[in-house]
């Protein structure tokens, strides 16, 4: 399939910060790649959003009479169009939802899955809290992230001033350290002064066959690791693993069969951290949880509506 929003500028088309106006062409042609066309249920919009060094894509949707929102922060590598079960569990459930593309990914600005520093990440948080309250989304705003969405919104808990209108905190996989995090801090050293960049191994994050074929073909995936992330992650482990613990109490799902982060160690840092964290253990699933065979979804927003 061949559609301009596979351009590079295809961001620079979009509404800036929230103004109400046409959108590009290409965006219908996204809804439909990606199964996201709530038209007709919900209002929903694309926008970009302008943060220092970047543009990103940015969408809310707004279902009728909606009580509270949920700000998503999507993984790595990911993007907005692998979060259709979340963004339809949360708007069949009358939360408003406001999603982007972090730097480098999906439809966003910015070198492939790179960063210069983790803190960008909190720049790019900072603006959705801004465009939520331009918007005038209803509060509470809950925060969901998922894996490195989840240590993006544990970090602004833990290192940033609370928000008045911060909702629960759920954390979805949540990285604090990849799985083999060792010999992933040998290899950055060793490759660090040769290479910028190695070609991205895959692995099966999920139960669900029909999403892993499906990334396979996704033309949004990143396909390298770039060196300067892992760097810049290295950097944030040290600071984050000594932040001092907040009284939050936040939801946590997490697979016992994840491949991608040491889950066993951040569920310990994830205690020591937080205030009696309200954990649900999902036997047999993997990495991505939202995007995990239905039964596990349905466990996954069972315990989430039981929360909220």
């Amino acid at each position: 399939m061949t559609s301009n929003f596979f351009a590079a500028d295809a961001v620079q088309s979009l509404p800036d910060n929230g103004q109400s106006a046409l959108e590009p062409g290409w965006v219908a042609q996204w809804r439909k790649y990606y199964a996201l066309d709530l038209s007709g249920v919900v209002e929903q919009q694309f926008v970009r959003l302008e943060v220092p060094g970047y543009q990103l894509a940015a969408q809310y949707f707004r279902p009728p009479h909606a009580s509270a929102s949920l700000l998503i922060l999507h993984g790595y590598y990911d993007h907005m169009g692998l979060y259709g079960h979340l963004i339809r569990w949360a708007t069949n459930n009358g939360l408003a939802v406001l999603i982007c593309d972090l730097p480098g990914h999906g439809l966003s600005t910015g070198e492939r899955a790179s960063i210069n520093e983790f803190a960008e990440y909190q720049a790019v948080l900072n603006a959705m809290f801004a465009l939520a309250r331009q918007l005038q989304l209803p509060q509470p705003w809950h925060l969901a992230g998922q894996s490195m969405g989840g240590a993006m919104a544990r970090d602004h808990v833990l290192q940033q001033p609370q928000l008045s209108e911060l909702g629960e905190l759920i954390l979805l996989a949540p990285l604090v350290r990849p799985r083999a995090w060792r010999q992933s801090r040998l290899l950055y050293y060793g490759l660090r002064p040769f290479v910028r960049q190695i070609a991205r191994k895959r692995s099966n994050n999920s139960t669900d066959q029909q999403f892993v074929e499906f990334l396979q073909h996704d033309p949004l995936q990143p396909q390298t690791l770039p060196v300067a992330w892992v760097g810049a992650l290295e950097r944030w482990i040290k600071q984050i693993e000594s932040a001092s613990p907040s009284g939050k109490s936040p939801i946590i799902l997490q697979g016992d069969m994840d491949q991608t982060v040491d889950w066993r160690h951040n569920l310990g840092v994830l205690e020591q951290k937080f205030s009696q964290p309200r954990v649900c253990m999902l036997s047999g699933a993997g990495h991505h949880l939202v995007n995990e065979q239905d039964s596990y979804r349905q466990q996954i927003f069972s315990f989430l509506e039981r929360q909220l």
